[in-house]
């Protein structure tokens, strides 16, 4: 049988998957490149041909991660029946709360978060939060403070999510998770 190589691109999305995983678990500044090799299946070195700094990985992952989203976003609004612009953004919600079910998209952007004292990490979730906020305001056509809501409602969720507080009877807890969906 023929052994099947496969190629630099393929090898990519491979260490982007892993980089995803683990760097949503143990952050960018905790999580070594031969971590996302092992992950990955490869060596670290290549990992480092593919990405020739871990910033680069880590970037890589976090363009993934909002790839996802994006993607998520898009086939509610494709599948769902109204153009009505706070019809759309709740079918947004509704696939964003089923989307960081999966903790490694929510706990990625966490950590970018935490990492965004590195100019280019921060430059990197600018332009994804650029990107995040058009694709959403171009599907849904809401306005302003419907947009802000949105992004605040999921900033929100993000932070129940983390902490773990849906359910929970603490009254402080009660008034942040009333109403959410995660």
């Amino acid at each position: 049988m023929a052994r099947v190589l496969s190629t630099a691109q393929e090898r990519a999305t491979v260490v982007i998957d892993a980089a995803l995983r683990v760097f949503a678990e143990g952050g960018y500044r905790g999580t070594p490149v031969t971590a996302v090799a092992a992950a990955a299946g490869i060596s670290p070195a290549y990992v480092f041909r593919l990405f020739p700094t871990k910033r680069e990985v880590f970037i890589a992952a976090l363009h993934e991660c909002f790839d996802r989203i994006i993607d998520a976003l898009g086939k509610a609004v494709r599948q769902g029946s109204s153009e009505e612009p706070a019809q759309v953004l709740e079918m947004m919600v509704g696939a964003y709360a089923r989307l960081i079910a999966d903790r490694h998209l929510l706990m990625l952007q966490v950590h970018a978060l935490a990492a965004s004292d590195e100019p280019e990490i921060r430059a990197a979730l600018k332009a994804e939060q650029d990107r995040l906020v058009s694709f959403v305001a171009e599907r849904s056509h809401a306005d302003q403070p419907a947009l802000q809501g949105f992004f605040a409602r999921g900033q929100l969720c993000h932070m129940v999510a983390v902490l773990g507080i849906e359910g929970d009877q603490a009254p402080w807890a009660r008034i942040l998770a009333d109403g959410l969906t995660h």
